[in-house]
């Protein structure tokens, strides 16, 4: 018999691999669409947001080629994480909070017409945390170059080594991937709640350029809301937040995170062209 050469040794170690992580991999099936996804907990699913229907029943496809119901206990739009709850006995998959280096090879398991699927490809990007479009604060920036079909979005992103980093979602052009980091913040907090906590203030703002910068004009006031209680306004424009001068509505949406509720801001304004500040205590943004 020949020795093995380095190509058959990393086939069988890559095989090897993928064949320890398929058995937590799951297909999942939502109103004309289909994804994948993978066990976090015992009868709790992790699957890509952007890929699950917005309504509908969920099925939940298993290894063993049997499909059981799933009901969505949360989901985050802004880090693209759902937590899906099935009734199933098999094991989670262990996750790593490694960030895996500039280069190194990466193969995602994942789900083609039910069945397991891998694709190997390399990490083209490995970098410090962002801010998602829609202001999901994603823990570490995280870049494959491999293709995924639309049903293997959701599947496990492994090193080499066989361990674990996050889950792979289609974005622009690319393929990302969410790391573990983000997932255990975001999924605990939709196991315990459903939901993720949002700042609120209360506002409906519209851009507005001044001479010195941008404003952002209130527009109208929730009576309910924090800006309300604090003294704002219909007319006033807020001209600054902490002594940061505003540069548009959408940035300052997006300080409004999980951590900003219960922080306390000062609110520059100008009312009817004077200067006044109020102390803000940011609110929970109610469900919609």
């Amino acid at each position: 018999m020949t020795d093995p050469t380095p190509l058959t040794s990393l086939s069988s170690a890559l095989a090897d691999v993928v064949a320890r992580a398929a058995p937590s991999v799951v297909s999942v099936h939502s109103h004309r669409a289909r994804s994948t996804g993978f066990v976090w907990k015992s009868g709790l699913i992790i699957t890509a947001d952007e890929a699950l229907a917005d309504e509908g029943e969920v099925r939940i496809g298993l290894p063993d080629g049997s499909t059981v119901a799933a009901t969505v206990a949360g989901r985050d739009h802004t880090t693209d994480i759902a937590l899906l709850r099935a009734d199933t006995s098999i094991a989670p998959v262990r996750l790593t909070r490694t960030v895996p280096a500039l280069g190194a090879l990466s193969v995602v398991v994942a789900t083609t017409r039910d069945a397991p699927s891998a694709a190997l490809g390399m990490v083209s990007v490995s970098g410090q945390g962002w801010r998602s479009l829609r202001g999901g604060e994603i823990d570490a920036r995280i870049e494959l170059d491999v293709r995924l079909r639309s049903s293997q979005e959701g599947g496990l992103a492994l090193e080499a080594s066989g361990e674990a980093f996050g889950m792979a979602v289609l974005g622009p052009r690319r393929v990302l991937v969410i790391p573990t980091a983000t997932i255990e913040r975001v999924a605990a907090q939709l196991e315990t709640r459903g939901r993720i906590a949002r700042g609120y203030l209360g506002l409906g703002l519209q851009p507005l350029r001044l001479d010195d910068g941008i404003g952002a004009m209130v527009m109208n006031v929730d009576k309910a809301g924090p800006a309300a209680a604090a003294g704002i306004r219909q007319g006033d424009v807020i001209v600054a937040v902490n002594d940061q001068k505003l540069s548009g509505v959408r940035a300052l949406l997006r300080t409004l995170g999980p951590a900003s509720v219960g922080r306390v801001v000062d609110v520059a304004v100008r009312r009817g062209g004077e200067p006044t500040s109020f102390r803000v205590t940011i609110g929970e943004r109610p469900e919609a």
